[in-house]
């Protein structure tokens, strides 16, 4: 037991600011989906919605992972799933489901989200 007592446990996955972000943009997106026609429930409403869930899941993911290789696999995957949620959101707008100042506002926290998670994967990959 004394081994552990001064060994440094990692930080829950909600204390990273990048699962934080993540959260809180899955959370906008459906959001923006009551106001998708209900024809889309199993279309597009269906996708954006679990593409976006799954941004903060697969990183919550990867916290939970004891090999390294399997924490950066989880963090691409998470990476993928922000790209698919942008088109998804891209899509959105073409078929006027949302406006252009929605779309904006959630691409550029999307940006900034790919922004940290490309560094979060930069300092995963060089802290092996």
């Amino acid at each position: 037991m004394g081994e552990w007592k001064n060994r440094r446990m990692e930080k829950s996955f909600r204390d990273l600011e990048i699962w934080q972000l993540a959260h809180k943009l899955a959370a906008e997106v459906y959001g923006v989906c009551r106001n998708f026609p209900e024809r889309e429930n199993f279309g597009l409403t269906s996708q954006i919605q679990r593409s976006a869930v799954s941004v903060p899941a697969n990183i919550a993911e990867s916290c939970g992972r004891y090999r390294q290789g399997d924490k950066l696999q989880l963090l691409i995957i998470a990476r993928g799933s922000l790209y698919e949620t942008r088109s998804h959101l891209s899509i959105a707008l073409d078929l006027k489901y949302i406006t252009e100042r929605e779309f904006q506002i959630l691409d550029g926290k999307y940006e900034i989200l790919l922004k940290q998670l490309n560094a979060f994967i930069k300092y995963k990959r060089n802290t092996t």
